[in-house]
């Protein structure tokens, strides 16, 4: 009897628990709602925090490509200051194009911007895809450029540019060899040349260490030189600066005017018309740059989309935060 007396204890002890328990729920229905309140506001303000400093100090973006070996690799996450040249102000196609403060942009900056191409005129400009560049060229610079619009001229704005290399087809077991001996055995095959030698593309640096381990085995020969030909001057447009017209850019200028500078242009008989005038210069309304990737064989640059405006600027590449190689995490972009 006393066993069974104290399990009918202990029911209703676990009973009367129950009934409490109960009672408090019914008594603060609101302490775990308000629990879930604060959880739900803490989460919203962390968001909203990220948001505005994405919007208005760092933002981040991943590199889709090879274009910008050595200096940065593709699937490396980077940052981008946007106070560099000064804050764009969000949304420019909304509330028109303005910057908070003022940075010069500097030749050999890599830097983040809108894509100018004209297939994405019916874009807002804040919606279009984002590039990646060197800058090599600034507002009244002169570049002396060939016909396929590369840059000839003998200064070098980075170690890490390549340059294209032929070699005898011959050596290319030894180049695969060497290639691996110098941990360069991700370097791809680009091309070939008319007499059937291999192309490659090397940095200034690639280029030397592999010298260096073939020990004159492998001539590489270097394609620019070859294919150079004609060069002529073209003059980067620079605001309210005059810009004169003639065969070798009436194109790029046409192309300019027409998608930049809202005006209507059009090339008749080998002569620019602006609004309806012939014309043998033009005076631009807003600062232009020339921008290259570290890899000829690499086209999203000016050679495909031709002078990037200051307003599609975004900001400079700063540091690196995401990448598969621990020597170089969080290290400056240059």
């Amino acid at each position: 009897m006393e066993k069974f007396a104290g399990i009918v204890y202990s029911r209703r002890l676990i009973l009367s628990n129950n009934l409490y328990l109960q009672f408090v729920k019914q008594e603060n229905p609101g302490i775990v709602t308000r629990k879930n309140e604060k959880w739900w506001k803490m989460l919203a303000a962390i968001i909203v925090f990220v948001l505005l400093v994405k919007t208005f100090g760092v933002t981040s973006c991943f590199i889709p490509s090879s274009g910008m070996e050595n200096s940065l690799y593709k699937g490396e996450g980077v940052l981008i200051n946007k106070w560099a040249y000064g804050l764009r102000i969000p949304f420019p196609s909304l509330f028109g194009y303005h910057r908070i403060g003022k940075g010069a942009i500097e030749r050999g900056d890599i830097v983040l911007f809108n894509n100018p191409d004209p297939i994405q005129q019916n874009i807002s400009l804040e919606n279009r895809d984002l590039f990646i560049s060197r800058c090599v060229g600034l507002p009244g610079d002169t570049l002396m450029l060939n016909c396929e619009l590369m840059n000839s001229g003998m200064q070098s704005f980075s170690p890490d540019s390549k340059s294209l290399y032929a070699y005898p087809s011959e050596k290319e077991d030894l180049m695969l060899s060497l290639l691996k001996n110098v941990s360069l055995d991700d370097n791809m095959l680009v091309g070939y040349t008319k007499n059937g030698n291999y192309i490659r593309s090397f940095s200034h640096y690639e280029y030397y260490i592999i010298s260096q381990k073939a020990e004159n085995q492998i001539k590489l020969t270097l394609l620019d030189k070859e294919q150079k030909g004609t060069t002529y001057p073209f003059i980067i447009p620079r605001k309210n600066k005059s810009v004169p017209v003639y065969p070798w850019n009436i194109v790029l200028l046409c192309n300019t005017i027409t998608f930049h500078e809202q005006k209507h242009a059009e090339i008749r008989n080998h002569t620019l018309w602006v609004e309806g005038k012939p014309v043998d210069s033009y005076t631009f309304h807003e600062n232009y740059y020339w921008v290259a990737s570290n890899d000829p064989i690499n086209l999203v640059d000016s050679r495909l989309f031709g002078f990037v405006p200051e307003d599609h600027i975004i900001g400079k590449v700063w540091r690196i935060w995401f990448t598969s190689q621990k020597e170089r995490f969080f290290q400056c972009v240059q």
